[in-house]
């Protein structure tokens, strides 16, 4: 089975643009993405996709691999499916890393490689239990719904499931929906085609339009602390974490 990492790496954030190339400790950030990836053990290749020149130069000149994308894409999952064509090889699944998560743990990426070599999901992606109030109150912060199975029944910005029996015997978990997919081949290719729907408008979540057509999305557990850079300040947060 062959599973191809793609970082999706777009130039124009609102909140930060450039941010792919924003230095931390002399290196650009991106760089960080793939060398974390690069201590993953079960993929067999890793690929920025970018829309801008200046990433391509930027990943060239540290050794990675690097395919210039279109513009217009509307999230990382549509400029993984243009990645998946314009690599003329074969693939089994695509995992999606986020490009702004530069100590991305190399274990989370070999788990849900490990999902997909037993369960061979359509779709699969990862959570985290929350334990601090503030963060199952924050909107910020997405919730996932999971079966018994470990399949994704719902993801929203609200604390779901919602507790209405306060009794305290009664103890409901919450998790948090960490930002990384898996996508089989032609799964990929199916679910940029779907329309937009209700639930995805109503929550700006994309995974809400799989499950509202019917697809399935498996879940594994981490531990793992995420990272996320979405405004300059938050590079500050990131050294520190080196330093530490």
């Amino acid at each position: 089975m062959k599973i191809v990492g793609i970082i999706p790496a777009r130039y124009a954030s609102t909140r930060f643009p450039g941010k792919p190339l924003a230095t931390i400790q002399g290196k650009p950030m991106i760089q960080y993405v793939v060398e974390q990836c690069q201590k993953a053990k079960k993929l067999n290749k890793i690929i920025v996709a970018t829309d801008d020149e200046r990433i391509v130069d930027a990943v060239k000149r540290f050794g990675g691999n690097v395919l210039l994308t279109k513009q217009n894409h509307n999230n990382g999952t549509e400029r993984c499916a243009e990645v998946l064509d314009l690599i003329d090889e074969s693939v089994d699944y695509i995992i999606n890393i986020q490009g702004d998560e530069p100590l991305i743990d190399p274990k989370l990426i070999d788990n849900l490689c490990e999902l997909i070599m037993q369960k061979q999901p359509q779709l699969a992606t990862a959570v985290r239990l929350l334990e601090k109030k503030d963060e199952i109150q924050s909107p910020d912060i997405v919730k996932c719904v999971r079966s018994k199975a470990g399949k994704a029944l719902l993801f929203s910005r609200l604390p779901i499931p919602y507790k209405r029996d306060s009794s305290p015997t009664f103890q409901i978990q919450y998790y948090q929906h960490i930002g990384i997919y898996a996508y089989e081949r032609e799964i990929l290719r199916e679910i940029v085609q779907l329309p937009v729907s209700d639930l995805e408008q109503a929550e700006q979540l994309e995974q809400l339009r799989w499950l509202e057509y019917g697809y399935h999305i498996y879940t594994i557990e981490t531990n793992a602390a995420t990272y996320a850079v979405d405004r300059p300040e938050d590079i500050a947060i990131i050294e520190e974490q080196l330093n530490g």
